[in-house]
């Protein structure tokens, strides 16, 4: 008895598992398609006829992104039924997927509003599409930890998540405006997306590294706010008031670790003046490591 009993737990283990990959796949393979069709273009011959690094680089980042988002759709219990468990994996995937790209249209049109980012990685714009790729990636990464937070499927459920989402583009658009006052300030008035539309490779590199950052941050965040989906207005300020905090917290640190690791290294002039993608891709791997810090001491 005990080893029929064993044997029908590992079946139905292995059922759900079949389901949610099943659905993972189709979701991921969609993505791919997605990206095709909101910039107008066949996505095949963009990518093989066409060799357009820039759109293979933002498709990149919008199919890792949406896997990202799975990790928090799966991650979990397993739900009492076949049909619930497919449900369940079914209405985060997709609500995921619609909020990805909700967040790279409010991206576009508010964080990098003084160009057509569409039109710039159908041109092959590289700069253009690494930064639409990290703020894929770093939405993702907000909305895998709020899946994370929440623990069921209700409207309210979906009402709270898509609120902790809303305060998460409003840091990512805080954030792109705060970068885009220092590098103002330090190349004379100049705009930092004007030199994305250059296709200056170092700036888009570094501010993807803060992008990404800022998204882990957020994540600790999580740690911090009790999971009440009816509870609106706590939600907002609790999230609001965290994220503010957690930015400012990773702000403080970036700026005393970039003294220590890169001594002697003028960031402003290698970085914005030489395009040194180097220096930039240095300055990336420190704002992610030590958000990742920042992260595992609040969990």
């Amino acid at each position: 008895m005990t080893f029929l009993s064993d044997f029908g737990l590992t079946l139905d283990l292995a059922i759900i598992l079949a389901i949610d990959i099943t659905i993972a796949v189709i979701l991921l393979a969609l993505m791919r398609y997605l990206q095709g069709w909101s910039v107008r273009v066949n996505s095949r011959a963009e990518l093989a006829d066409r060799d357009n690094f820039a759109f293979g680089v933002s498709t990149a980042g919008a199919v890792l992104a949406l896997g990202i988002v799975l990790t928090g759709a799966i991650t979990g219990e397993a739900a009492n039924s076949y049909a619930m468990e497919a449900i369940g994996m079914t209405c985060y995937g997709v609500f995921g997927l619609v909020l990805i790209k909700f967040g790279r249209f409010l991206h576009d049109k508010v964080a990098l509003n003084e160009f057509d980012k569409n039109s710039q990685i159908v041109n092959g714009n590289m700069s253009v599409a690494i930064v639409d790729a990290a703020a894929a990636i770093a939405t993702a990464i907000i909305i895998r930890s709020v899946l994370m937070w929440a623990e069921d499927i209700t409207v309210d459920t979906f009402i709270a998540i898509f609120t902790a989402f809303l305060i998460s583009q409003l840091m990512l658009v805080l954030l792109t405006r705060f970068r885009e006052h220092q590098y103002a300030k330090h190349n004379q008035g100049d705009s930092m997306q004007k030199a994305l539309e250059q296709g200056q490779v170092a700036i888009a590199v570094r501010h993807s590294g803060y992008m990404i950052a800022m998204a882990f941050t957020f994540n600790a965040a999580s740690h911090f706010i009790i999971y009440d989906p009816t509870a609106y207005l706590m939600n907002i300020v609790g999230w609001l008031t965290f994220s503010v905090i957690m930015l400012i917290a990773l702000s403080v640190l970036l700026a005393i670790v970039k003294k220590l690791v890169l001594a002697q290294i003028n960031l402003t002039d290698e970085v914005e003046k030489q395009h040194n993608v180097g220096v930039a891709a240095v300055e990336l791997a420190i704002s992610i490591g030590i958000a990742l810090i920042l992260a595992a001491l609040m969990a």
